[in-house]
């Protein structure tokens, strides 16, 4: 098992499984009221510089439910913010705490924290991916769809960091992908190439988002314009309107199709009101499957 969690790219499908069977037991134990302790005595820094409601509230549940204890640093908490070299921090904070929770913009960030530090640095998202969320999605299609291999997955929208993970999991673990995304748009054409190199099933671009979603098992999106891109809002909603994921878009894919969103959603852009709030919509649902998935990552980075 690789000490760090950066991104999907670095793991073994059995690996990537592995994390989510072991989420599921857990979940399963919780709710059956099972207390788990095996990481009281750690502690795991959390240094966001970029806000979060969902990764943050599931992070510090997850390790309390553990057993263990956080301690969260913002940007203005750190010395990120008075450019104190990466690998001096990370080479003070591993002797500070057990596992280092980071989320930020450069990819490259995480990756030297993980070069100089001494205990598991783990992506809660870069620009570039966003590992552990993408872990929590297929548990949640796994759960309503079963062995995702079988399954056709439609990304709508944004190439983004997201879409690129997709493309990573894609590959491992072997189930068919096709993204819509405006031209101009696309995800990280590096990380595509490598995935189509290694996929045995289909990772494919196209323009039309109905082509996209037809018999489609699972439709994802997410919103348009992401953190940091705030100033290209405007633009970007005239240029993703027909990507919008409405009830027409999933009367094309059809009565059994799962629609995913990770949140938060800005309801009547990228998805609408009511196709957010409908039987097919599993939202909620993979929201709360990213507290079980933190467990499952934490447990096994920190203790094996």
């Amino acid at each position: 098992m690789t000490t760090h969690l950066l991104s999907l790219g670095n793991f073994t499908k059995e690996q990537l499984t592995g994390y989510i069977n072991r989420a599921m037991v857990l979940k399963k134990e919780a709710r059956a009221g099972l207390r788990h302790q095996q990481l009281a005595g750690k502690t795991i820094g959390m240094i966001f510089e970029k806000p979060s409601t969902r990764t943050r509230v599931s992070f510090e549940s997850a390790m309390y439910d553990l057993g263990g204890q956080v301690i969260y640093l913002s940007s203005r908490d750190t010395q990120l913010a008075r450019n104190e070299p990466l690998k001096d921090m990370a080479r003070v904070m591993a002797r500070y705490v057990d596992g280092l929770v980071v989320r930020t913009f450069g990819q490259e960030i995480v990756d030297e924290l993980a070069r100089y530090s001494s205990v598991p640095v783990i992506n809660a998202l870069t620009d570039l991916f966003h590992p552990c969320q993408i872990l929590s999605d297929i548990m949640t299609v796994i759960e309503e769809k079963g062995p995702i291999e079988d399954l056709k997955i439609a990304w709508i929208g944004d190439g983004n960091n997201m879409a690129n993970t997709w493309i990573q999991a894609a590959a491992i673990i072997g189930f068919e992908l096709i993204l819509a995304c405006p031209e101009g748009y696309d995800p990280d054409s590096d990380i595509l190439i490598a995935a189509q190199n290694q996929a045995t099933r289909p990772i494919t671009i196209v323009r039309d988002p109905r082509e996209a979603v037809r018999e489609a098992d699972v439709i994802n999106c997410d919103v348009w314009a992401s953190m940091g891109q705030e100033n290209e809002q405007k633009e970007r909603e005239k240029i993703f309107q027909p990507f919008q994921v409405n009830s027409a878009l999933l009367a094309a894919s059809g009565p059994q199709t799962i629609v995913l969103h990770c949140l938060p959603a800005h309801r009547e852009e990228e998805i609408t009101e009511e196709v957010l709030e409908g039987e097919q919509c599993v939202a909620f649902d993979q929201a709360e499957n990213k507290l079980h998935i933190h467990k499952a990552i934490l447990e096994k980075h920190l203790i094996g």
